[in-house]
């Protein structure tokens, strides 16, 4: 029983055009892409240059210094060719055995030449990756993520703990940034201040928006919040 048509039909109308709005996001007329992957677009290219930890990793590398260590890296039977020219290129020896990467070399030399490729990845050079290993840059990159947890596992177990850290610095900092930023042209955020003022202020009022519409419905319903 509707208890206030007036209030009723108010939120009806607020929910209505709250829906058509929602399909009009879904509809890709920005570009080929809808709201949604242009506004998750828009805010990867404005945050893609706070997320620039690879100088930083380097020194971090450098200031490690040389020192050779042996590792037995379980980084995927299928997988096992291509992680070894990874290391290969870095100056370290590879042995297959029993589905396990053997790799034997200096890990400055092979975690430089990591945040190398992560830098290239970065500044979207793809190109250079798959011209030094032959294959897809992000297939690349996404071995050396593989690599990088094997050998923070397997430096935890030699109870090498400052080796295995900075494998896992160089993956959290320089790899997964560089991974997932892959394609991604940055932007400054006062290049695009009016459309990020207007995305903000718009899901603001969005929200709100599908609020009253539901207040209104259950308050035309009759229901009332008592205090």
């Amino acid at each position: 029983m509707i208890a206030d048509k007036r209030e009723f039909s108010r939120g009806l109308l607020l929910m209505a055009v709250f829906v058509v709005v929602l399909i009009v996001m879904f509809v890709p007329i920005f570009g080929g892409k809808n709201a949604l992957e242009y506004s998750d677009d828009l805010y990867n290219s404005i945050s893609k240059q706070s997320a620039y930890y690879i100088p930083a990793t380097r020194k971090g590398v450098e200031a490690f210094g040389s020192k050779p260590v042996a590792m037995a890296l379980d980084v995927g039977a299928s997988d096992i060719a291509e992680t070894a020219r990874l290391f290969e290129a870095a100056g370290a020896a590879t042995r297959t055995d029993g589905g396990m990467l053997n790799v034997e070399g200096d890990i400055a030399a092979i975690l430089k030449s990591c945040v190398e490729d992560a830098d290239a990845m970065f500044g979207n050079q793809g190109k250079v990756l798959e011209d030094k290993y032959g294959f897809d840059a992000r297939r690349a990159l996404y071995h050396w993520w593989v690599a990088l947890k094997a050998m923070d596992k397997n430096l935890g177990k030699q109870k090498l703990f400052k080796e295995a850290k900075l494998a896992d610095t160089v993956n959290k900092k320089a790899v997964e940034p560089a991974y997932n930023y892959y394609g991604i042209e940055p932007q400054k955020l006062t290049e695009r201040l009016g459309i990020v003022i207007f995305s903000l202020v718009f899901y603001v009022v969005y929200t709100l928006w599908y609020g009253f519409g539901i207040m209104f419905i259950l308050e035309g319903w009759g229901m009332r919040l008592e205090h």
